[in-house]
């Protein structure tokens, strides 16, 4: 089982070891480009038709955007095997030329500075195929238990350009945005935001989705199939919140009765992270054909109605048999990944660590302070150390060891701030701080060491951009513990908690021998730091 298990936190947990070999395309597809940087999305309007029976999307995207800097050429991103097929401008048709799957757009002359514009891509064709969703992403198409269609986008990563075409780079989100999408009559589609409406075509229907607030590309989605709705009001920080569940038709009861983690997480994330980031937009869950993604406001859920993760408890220690993984995880990143959004892919960490994370707060509010650091300990099982948690900027590169290891960074930062309503004012800070914004890992850094009034330059340094974990090398001589921290940047420090009889000291330990007079020889280092020891 324990082999089973490693198994599969090693799927849900990629190790990825990246070539140093990066391409004009990944260049192209992670940096902000000078055809990007000179205008600010304002609004899209995404209209498509999804033929399911041909796997066949065809459509547009409305997108607007205000001029910053005078300039007639802009970047698009459509991946293959879709195909543009037309972009207008004040009615005129635009020229394109494309590289790879960045389509550069010849505009009729520079726009001019302040303005609000707007350009339409029309576009279609059979979009790639998820192989494994949601790790290798793009389109799920499959049948449900009575043969209807069950389609979904699951995109992070490789963007969402896999499937529409839109400005796919994570530094600007949208402001707003419309979503349309003409499905068969006997099919729903639930998309992020509020329905608007629905229009009646006799053999289709067309769903209109709206966003009210900022969203990123990847969180965009589309989710097909022969659902049924219900919902319940939440009492919130910011008053009444809709939260609605869609489901397949087979599957109503059970969820019923399942979904009760969703308010339980609510009630758990609001204390800790502060009130839901999208309220106008309403929270909802979404059954998918994969397991589950963090889309903005209409999380997707494919955990097949089982507690932990499939069913299994990836901490081992029975805490994460208490909850659902997918709603507790995915719904943890409406504050950490939809709220606060990194940049650049290489601060992934930022969702991931965040996120996983949360899920020990869940623990935490709902089964106590020993419950959580049980199971986020009982999770650094999985954790490889092989390279570091932030990636190479500019080429769409993550790091790696983001989910557990950034977990266990987290939980140890709640001990050196040695005051846990401290810590839940800076996680309710920072989504306040940084509401409805993308961010770097230095602005993260930066709140995190001004509200707890402590540089934490070396530790970020230590465990964001190296991948050892600091050691505690100490002797016990002739009365006295001497203590150093080895395996670790020159310049590293950071305290740690130390029980001697009983007795717990908070020591500052740094690169060189700390002296310190003791009466016994039994000593043991607080298990919640993320650190390893060793006796000499």
């Amino acid at each position: 089982m324990k082999k089973l298990i490693n198994s599969i936190i090693l799927t849900i947990l990629p190790i990825l070891v990246f070539s140093q070999n990066f391409t004009r395309q990944d260049s192209l597809r992670g940096s902000i480009t000078p055809q990007r940087a000179w205008w600010d999305l304002t609004y899209y309007h995404l209209d498509i038709s999804v033929d399911p029976d041909n796997r066949f999307i065809k459509g547009s995207n409305t997108v607007q955007y205000k001029v910053l800097d005078s300039n007639d050429e802009m970047q698009i991103d459509l991946q293959e095997p879709l195909k543009i097929t037309k972009i207008t401008q004040d009615g005129n048709e635009l020229n394109f030329r494309s590289e790879g799957y960045s389509h550069f757009i010849k505009l009729k002359k520079k726009q001019k500075k302040d303005k609000i514009k707007s350009i339409k891509i029309y576009y279609e064709g059979n979009p790639k195929i998820a192989v494994n969703p949601p790790w290798d992403g793009g389109l799920t198409w499959t049948r449900d238990f009575n043969g209807k269609h069950f389609v979904a986008n699951s995109n992070q990563g490789i963007g969402a350009s896999i499937w529409w075409p839109n400005k796919d780079h994570m530094y600007d989100e949208v402001d707003s945005m419309l979503i349309s999408v003409n499905v068969p009559k006997d099919l729903v589609n639930v998309s992020n935001g509020r329905l608007r409406s629905i229009e009646d075509f006799g053999d289709t229907k067309t769903y209109h989705w709206f966003v009210s607030n900022p969203i990123n590309n990847y969180g965009v989605n589309i989710n097909i199939g022969d659902y049924l709705m219900f919902s319940e009001v939440y009492d919130g920080e910011k008053g009444d919140l809709d939260m609605v569940y869609y489901v397949l038709r087979d599957n109503i009861l059970r969820a019923k009765s399942h979904f009760k983690d969703a308010i339980k997480m609510m009630e758990a994330f609001e204390h800790w992270f502060g009130p839901y980031p999208f309220y106008e937009d309403s929270f909802k869950i979404v059954e998918v054909p994969y397991l589950g993604m963090e889309h903005q406001s209409s999380i997707t859920y494919g955990n097949k109605y089982m507690k932990g993760y499939k069913g299994m408890d990836l901490s081992r220690t029975g805490w994460g048999l208490k909850f659902d993984y997918i709603i507790i995880h995915e719904a943890g990143h409406e504050w950490f990944a939809n709220n606060i959004t990194y940049k650049d892919i290489a601060d992934m960490w930022v969702h991931e660590s965040f996120t996983t994370y949360s899920e020990n707060l869940f623990l935490d509010y709902h089964y106590g302070k020993e419950a959580a650091s049980e199971y986020v300990i009982g999770t650094r099982a999985s954790i490889r150390n092989k390279s570091s948690i932030i990636g190479k900027y500019g080429v769409n590169q993550r790091g790696s060891d983001l989910y557990s290891k950034g977990a266990n960074i987290l939980h140890t930062l709640r001990q050196i701030s040695k005051d846990d309503e401290k810590w839940r004012k800076i996680l309710r800070g920072l989504n306040e701080e940084f509401y409805h914004k993308t961010v770097t890992t230095k602005e993260i850094e930066d709140y995190i060491s001004e509200r707890m009034n402590y540089n934490l330059t070396p530790f970020f340094d230590q465990y964001l951009r190296d991948f050892r974990i600091p050691t505690l090398e100490y002797s016990i001589n002739d009365g006295y513990l001497n203590l150093r921290w080895i395996n670790v940047i020159d310049d590293f420090k950071m305290p740690v908690e130390i029980e001697i009889d009983n007795s717990k000291l908070f020591i500052e330990c740094e690169t060189s021998y700390k002296r310190i007079p003791i009466k016994s020889d039994k000593i043991k280092i607080d298990k919640n730091y993320y650190v390893f020891s060793k006796k000499i």
